[in-house]
């Protein structure tokens, strides 16, 4: 009887842990806004730069998916939620956004979503820099577009357009991913 109750309380705990991922506990769920549809973790993974780990990137989708087409074709509030392992400046963040989006989407693609990428970087800017810990979400919600969050604060307004968003989450999921294990995890494979 007492192995029956431990087992039972070890699979109950077991499914309310979080996973952990270079020692940052990423959600199994996640809401973009109050009273809003619970998104659940696709995928979670490590960046690393060289041999620097940089942030932890969690993946969340109102249901899971394997590809980066069928995530890129679903409708719905997305989330993906960065956790920073070192300290990060809006310049060495951006740099990397920047270089994903040109590896991961066409020029004339970028040339139209240029006020969208103005907007995202000037909020980004404006944060300055990222200390170890911090959370950044970066949410797209079809009734209003793409908003960044940093460590639970809105910065900036939205911004307009799923077609930015898709071209953001290229940077992660694309044919060129800022880190190939990175995107295996975030589409729920292992790293």
């Amino acid at each position: 009887m007492k192995v029956a109750i431990f087992l039972f309380l070890l699979s109950v705990c077991g499914a309310v842990h979080a996973l952990e991922v270079a020692g940052v506990k990423v959600d199994e769920k996640s809401r973009v806004t109050a009273g809003g549809p619970e998104l659940v973790l696709n995928g979670a993974g490590l960046r690393t730069k060289v041999f620097f780990k940089v942030y932890v990137a969690g993946l969340y989708l109102t249901e899971k998916k394997a590809s980066a087409a069928d995530v890129l074709a679903l409708k719905g509030p997305k989330r993906v939620l960065l956790t920073t392992v070192r300290d990060l400046t809006a310049d060495q963040f951006l740099d990397a956004i920047h270089d994903g989006l040109a590896d991961n989407n066409a020029a004339a693609d970028l040339e139209r979503l240029k006020p969208q990428r103005a907007a995202f970087d000037a909020i980004l800017i404006a944060v300055k820099e990222s200390k170890t810990g911090s959370t950044i979400a970066i949410d797209y919600l079809p009734e209003s577009g793409t908003r960044v969050t940093v460590n639970g604060e809105a910065k900036g307004a939205a911004i307009g357009g799923e077609d930015f968003y898709n071209a953001l989450l290229r940077v992660w999921l694309g044919e060129k991913p800022v880190e190939s294990s990175l995107k295996r995890a975030m589409l729920g494979g292992s790293q």
